[in-house]
């Protein structure tokens, strides 16, 4: 637990911008709060705009077989959440539920899981929807999505909640077609930051691969480039927080899903990930809790 991450939370509560909810990384937001939000997602409309992409909006749960065909348990088990349910079909089943939550026993035993499991990254649902449709065209795709997501990573870094939402482009076609938008993405996303008067940083980075093989998956990751994150210092300069992520998955998940390009070829696939939150968090971290004393082009570019 880090002092400062816990001051910083402390002091969003206090101000009204977070409410807490009783359990570490699970926190209510306020309604100026969510004018942020609204800001930074308009900044990501404007950014894309003239793209072209396919607006996708998804629930924060996708089904048991998309989340097993993405194998996602193979590399971060520890951060996945299923949805359960009440696995009783009578009155006496609901009768003893209710007795042992009575006692103060453990009364999740009587659920089961459903085919629900909720959304790890606001992409997943994108590439078993585009395989679907057959072979893509010779563009390829592009998709704007925007969607809830959870990561079981208890923590009192607001900027690490367990509920959070991704704005992302998804870019789905030839390895050149992808590596050319993620590069595109880069510049814009440092232009952006620079916009917003906030300091930032770009690194390699690696995804929290799990164990043991998890370990050479993130060398690997690293030493091809695949993953890099801007970076702002939110509640540590020694250790900022990774607000956006332009990840190259080659064809990873086209090889999952069997998404094809025009040519019959695996597509290859990449993506820019918003981090919503943590983005307004270091607004706020950088620019004080009261927008209103905000630089007057930081709130233009938001529209605030």
């Amino acid at each position: 637990m880090s002092d400062a991450q816990l001051q910083f939370r402390e002091e969003l509560i206090q101000h009204g911008l977070l409410l807490p909810m009783g359990v570490d990384g699970l926190l209510g937001r306020s309604g100026g709060f969510e004018r942020i939000i609204e800001g930074i997602d308009r900044c990501a409309t404007r950014l894309g705009k003239d793209d072209g992409a396919e607006v996708l909006r998804f629930p924060p749960a996708i089904s048991q077989r998309t989340f097993e065909e993405s194998e996602y348990m193979k590399s971060f088990p520890q951060l996945a959440g299923t949805v359960h349910a009440f696995a009783g079909t009578n009155d006496r089943a609901h009768a003893e539920l209710l007795a042992i939550m009575e006692r103060k026993e453990d009364w999740t035993a009587q659920q089961k899981a459903t085919e629900l499991v909720l959304t790890p990254a606001a992409c997943y649902p994108v590439y078993p929807t585009l395989a679907a449709r057959g072979p893509l065209g010779a563009d390829g795709a592009l998709l704007d999505v925007f969607s809830y997501c959870f990561r079981h990573e208890p923590s009192v870094d607001p900027a690490r909640m367990q509920l959070f939402r991704m704005r992302e482009y998804v870019r789905i076609g030839s390895p050149e077609q992808v590596q050319t938008f993620r590069e595109m993405w880069i510049e814009r996303a440092k232009a952006l930051m620079t916009d917003l008067e906030l300091p930032f940083a770009l690194d390699v980075a690696n995804d929290p691969f799990f164990g043991r093989t998890g370990r050479m998956l993130a060398t690997n990751q690293r030493e091809q480039t695949l993953k890099w994150e801007l970076l702002i210092p939110i509640t540590s300069t020694e250790k900022p927080t990774a607000c956006l992520s332009f990840n190259y998955h080659k064809d990873k998940f086209a090889t999952n899903w069997k998404l094809q390009q025009a040519s019959g070829e695996l597509a290859h696939t990449a993506c820019v990930g918003f981090g919503m939150e943590r983005i307004a968090l270091a607004l706020i971290k950088h620019h004080g809790f009261d927008q209103r004393t905000w630089p007057t082009s930081v709130r233009e570019h938001l529209r605030l």
